[in-house]
This record gives C-alpha cells, structure tokens and sequence, in this order.
C-alpha cells in the first residue's frame, strides 16, 4: 500500500513520501490552469484530470482549493460556487443535483488534542459524504467524517460536525436541527 493510499484509507502516512508529493504536485499545476481557465468547456476538461470524477453537467466555479484532488468525485448537475476549498485527504463524495454556495469548505483532515502529536504534524482524516439533491449555504464548514443525508439543507455560516439525515434543514455553530423539510410535490 502506497503512503498515497493510507492517507486516503484514513491511517498513519508520511505526508514527504513521494506518492503523496506527486499527486500533490500534479493537482496543483492543474489547479492553477483551471483557476486561470476562461470558459466552462476549458474548466471541465481540467476538471476530470484532477479530481477522482465529475458529472458532465456539473460546475465548479473558480477560484477553488484542494491538495489532492483525485480523492473527490463530483455527481452529475452539481454546483460549486466560487472560493470553495476542500482539504481531501480522504475522500469526498458529492452527489447529484447538489448545490453548494460560495466560501463552503470541506475539512477531512484533523490533528490529536495531544501537543506532542502536532509537534510531529501528525494528521488523521474522515472522509465525507453529501447525498443527492443537498444545498449547502455560503460560509459553511463540513468536517471531517460527516454524511449530510439526501434533499437536506445546511444554512449558511454552519458548521457541521455531526451527521445530518435526510429531509432536514440544520443550521448554526455547531449546526443543529432546526425542521424537518416536507415535499411541495
């Protein structure tokens, strides 16, 4: 197993190691390209050789931040508005039909409560799920591990460190319950 591949399997890996710093490396120059692309066509071919996947339909405005991007795999009819950073050092799933406002960030990564342990840099990482059809607000922080359930919605400025289920609208700092949302259909 690669250090590349314990780090995304959430284990202990050398962050220096070479299959660590080539993805790194890589993601970066593509990165740049797509935050200096002009045209929707220009960004979505970058697009799908930096990330794991992304939907045909699906948009992400730039400027956007990631490290490795091969760990995040984008649904189809997606939005992500601009400034949106995701620190992937293990995966992150993003359905279909999902919508994202500007500012939104994706933390997978966290360190031990332990000074000793930061000292070393040491990083262990979660990975996260949106299901289909979720909005998430502008400024919202969506740590690692969390699983936002299906058609639910995060309001804006939230910070998500639990699950959130389906059909439910959370907000607030931690984000908590506020309603179930019900179907106009």
């Amino acid at each position: 197993m690669t250090e590349f591949e314990k780090m995304v399997a959430g284990q202990d890996f050398d962050g220096l190691d070479a299959s660590v710093a080539d993805v790194r490396e890589s993601t970066a120059t593509l990165k740049l390209a797509f935050n200096q692309s002009r045209t929707i066509q220009d960004q979505h071919t970058i697009l799908k050789d930096m990330l794991g996947s992304i939907g045909e339909q699906s948009i992400i405005t730039p400027p956007f931040q990631c490290e490795f991007g091969k760990t995040i795999f984008v649904g189809e009819n997606t939005f992500l508005n601009m400034n949106v950073t995701v620190l992937d050092n293990a995966s992150v799933t993003i359905g279909d039909h999902v919508l994202i406002g500007p500012n939104v960030q994706f933390y997978t990564a966290s360190h031990s409560m332990d000074y000793q342990s930061r000292r070393r840099w040491e990083t262990f990482s979660k990975p996260i799920v949106v299901e289909d059809d979720v909005w998430i607000g502008g400024s919202s922080v969506i740590n690692q591990g969390v699983t936002i359930g299906a058609r639910s919605v995060i309001a804006a400025n939230s910070v998500v460190n639990k699950d959130v289920p389906p059909d439910c609208l959370y907000g607030g700092t931690p984000a908590k319950f506020i309603r179930k949302i019900v179907s106009d259909t």
